[in-house]
């Protein structure tokens, strides 16, 4: 399939020094590099685990927490209110 990409001036001069290098075509090394690329899993960004206070008697949200009210939440969170 032929398809039209733009590349950087200088990644591409990269690019076509290291096919002749490696002794394959410039659409091999991008093919490589696509597959490698997409191969890899993606990452999710790391969270920091949070849990929220919950009443262990009846269940649900303690008295006074908004569910609403997501500044609350975050402040509750952060351990601020």
């Amino acid at each position: 399939m032929r398809t039209t990409v733009r590349l950087d001036e200088t990644l591409m001069k990269k690019a076509r020094s290291e096919a002749a290098r490696r002794g394959e075509t410039l659409t091999s090394l991008i093919e490589k590099g696509l597959r490698l690329v997409l191969a890899e899993p993606v990452r999710a960004t790391e969270r920091r685990h949070v849990n929220l206070p919950v009443c262990s008697r009846e269940g649900g949200t303690l008295p006074g927490v908004d569910l609403g009210n997501a500044a609350d939440l975050l402040d509750r969170m952060e351990g601020i209110g």
